[in-house]
């Protein structure tokens, strides 16, 4: 047989099998899920069988399919398919909670730390970006420098300058706080 023929029974073969397990398979899976998530899961069951169309019992080449043959073993296939996408919405949902939480955490973050994004805002625009990759990232100043394109020794110079800046911007937000009879950490939790 040659390659072309065996791809050709192997096509009828999977036509076939559709033929016969496609309505049971989708009904199958109506009963159990969404039906937002039928389509996608039959979907997936359908490439399965048609990648293991040499392992579905009873598939016989040239004949149609006995259903009572081939179907135990195609809602096999189709159960496993549902649990995947089962574990994958669950994963989906820790995932946008996560990060809902994380958000969260960040608004409560920026809220507690105006001074010192005000102070950044104040540097210029590379500054800025060489501090957050050395505070926020912990990153040393060789590997800031192959983030940036700057040398080593660049990125340690600026890096330097720019904590001296901070450090100014922030200590004359404080006293100008105290000046005015707040303390600078007045009203802020100590978290």
């Amino acid at each position: 047989m040659t390659e072309q023929e065996t791809r050709r029974n192997r096509q009828a073969r999977f036509e076939g099998l559709a033929h016969v397990v496609a309505r049971p398979l989708h009904q199958y899976l109506l009963r159990r899920t969404n039906p937002d998530v039928v389509e996608d899961v039959l979907s997936e069951t359908m490439l399965v069988l048609w990648r293991r169309i040499d392992d579905v019992p009873g598939l016989n080449a040239g004949s149609t399919p006995d259903p009572d043959d081939v179907l135990p073993w195609c809602y096999g296939v189709a159960r496993g398919c549902l649990s995947n996408a089962r574990r994958a919405d669950g994963r989906r949902l820790r995932l946008v909670e996560r990060l809902i939480r994380v958000q969260q955490r960040s608004a409560t973050v920026a809220a507690d730390h105006s001074d010192l994004h005000a102070a950044l805002d104040g540097l210029g625009e590379l500054d800025r970006e060489l501090v957050r990759l050395w505070a926020w990232e912990g990153l040393a100043p060789s590997q800031i420098a192959e983030v940036t394109g700057l040398t080593p020794n660049a990125v340690s110079i600026r890096l330097h300058r720019a904590k001296k800046k901070l450090a100014v911007r922030l200590e004359l937000t404080r006293k100008k706080a105290e000046r005015s009879g707040h303390k600078a950490d007045e009203g802020r939790s100590s978290q």
